[in-house]
């Protein structure tokens, strides 16, 4: 009994997906969808931000976990660049607006672009906070991109599939450590703190309601 080429088609089709799916790893991912990769520290594969240990602007390795279960907006920061005013008092304000219970700025002093963050991990958080007044955490001096990304940063970059091109780049990161969403520099500073706001009420009834 021959077979029609309708089910030879399919059979032909069914082979090539079998050989694609075994050629990369037994994973299938369809070209729209964007997976946040598994990324590796010290302490083996993690697939979260949170799992992540940094140094903070002391130089003292710190653990994410601490801020596990809360919404946060995690910024690659600089001290001298044409953006640092409005960005700063606007992160300190939406800090102070949602206050940590909740949600946190992570600031991630960067270097990379030109020479709007010269200065050591300590003086960088000393500046900002008797500068501009900021409460929220500085963490140590990083790369965002290239073969010595910081690995909790890279995380984030590579959950989007995008490298910040400039200072203050932001991505939110939802309780469980997944990016929801990013936003390049100059995107409107409206649309992060209602994108903000909406995940910590989430937080917030899902908190109420397992009460």
């Amino acid at each position: 009994m021959h077979s029609s080429p309708l089910v030879l088609l399919r059979t032909c089709r069914n082979l090539l997906e079998t050989h694609f799916h075994l050629q990369n790893g037994g994973a299938r991912r369809l070209p729209h969808q964007v997976l946040p990769p598994q990324s590796q520290n010290v302490a083996g594969f993690v697939d979260d931000f949170y799992s992540f240990e940094v140094k903070d602007a002391k130089g003292r390795t710190v653990s994410l976990e601490k801020y596990r279960g809360k919404a946060s907006l995690v910024v690659n920061v600089a001290s001298h660049c044409e953006h640092t005013e409005a960005n700063f008092r606007f992160l300190q304000d939406l800090h102070r607006e949602l206050g940590t219970a909740h949600f946190n700025v992570l600031a991630f002093p960067c270097g990379q672009f030109g020479t709007t963050e010269l200065g050591l991990s300590r003086d960088i958080e000393a500046f900002a906070k008797n500068t501009y007044g900021l409460t929220f955490p500085f963490f140590g001096k990083i790369r965002t991109f290239g073969s010595e990304a910081e690995p909790a940063f890279k995380f984030l970059t590579d959950s989007v599939q995008k490298v910040p091109k400039w200072n203050f780049w932001k991505f939110l990161v939802d309780p469980e450590g997944k990016v929801v969403r990013f936003w390049k520099t100059e995107e409107p500073m409206e649309s992060i703190r209602q994108e903000a706001i909406s995940l910590v009420r989430q937080i917030i009834l899902k908190k109420r309601a397992e009460l």
